[in-house]
């Protein structure tokens, strides 16, 4: 049976099991999940995933949710090796740090955000919630020292689980200052590069954001006139387009 991919490219975390299945070039059939309608509180999807959310994997008859748990169990059961998600228990250490700052910080501050624009219809988002993904990026600039990506110098699936929702937040809340975040910056163009990337996330992140810009226009514009402004007089690099 064909790998089922359940969900939405607005999803960071689909779109990071969709790079990680594009890196190990596994065949899979997406099936798309319509959030705004509720197709994930139908009772075939809830049979599938109690908790009601995507990305949800199905092989065979197991169903795995949870978009850091499938990646993991993508590469242990179908990868050639371990350069993914490496078996050495401190590279592994590392790699899962990574993860658990995306799920426990970057893509919490993201869900706060929609929640405000999409639930509650703010026409300003908070100065708080964008100083926070600013101290994220802080902390994502030091895990690059000295590394090409953020977990050592290959890439794993903590750069997939990472610049799914980074990406996203770049281009819709808090662009990359690339002369504040050089190396951070860097690196999402390093990722940019993959030969699957536009299709697996760039495309969905961008989607999200012209969601994103169609409820916040005013707001929207201005976080961009800088960094165009930036780009024009030399001192940041392009942002990803």
């Amino acid at each position: 049976m064909v790998l089922v991919l359940f969900g939405t490219e607005l999803s960071p975390g689909v779109r990071a099991v969709l790079l990680t299945l594009r890196a190990l070039e596994l065949e899979h059939e997406f099936r798309h999940v319509d959030l705004l309608a509720g197709e994930h509180l139908e009772p075939h999807f809830v049979r599938k995933n109690p908790q009601r959310t995507v990305p949800v994997l199905q092989d065979n008859d197991a169903c795995i949710w949870d978009s850091h748990a499938i990646m993991g169990y993508l590469v242990g059961k179908y990868a050639f090796t371990d350069a993914l998600y490496p078996r050495d228990p401190l590279k592994r250490a590392l790699v899962d740090q990574r993860l658990h700052f995306d799920s426990g910080i970057l893509f919490v501050l993201f869900k706060q955000l929609q929640h405000l624009i999409f639930q509650e219809e703010v026409t300003e988002l908070p100065n708080v919630l964008i100083e926070q993904l600013h101290k994220a990026y802080d902390l994502l600039e030091q895990f690059l020292d000295g590394r090409n990506y953020l977990a050592g110098q290959l890439l794993t699936i903590a750069d997939f689980s990472i610049v799914a929702t980074l990406s996203t937040l770049h281009l819709s809340y808090a662009p990359v200052d690339a002369a504040k975040y050089p190396k951070l910056s860097d690196w999402l163009t390093r990722i940019s590069h993959l030969p699957y990337y536009e299709e697996a996330n760039q495309r969905g992140a961008r989607r999200m954001a012209e969601m994103v810009r169609a409820k916040l226009p005013k707001q929207f514009d201005k976080l961009w006139l800088k960094a165009f402004e930036e780009i024009k007089s030399g001192a940041g690099r392009q942002p990803l387009k």
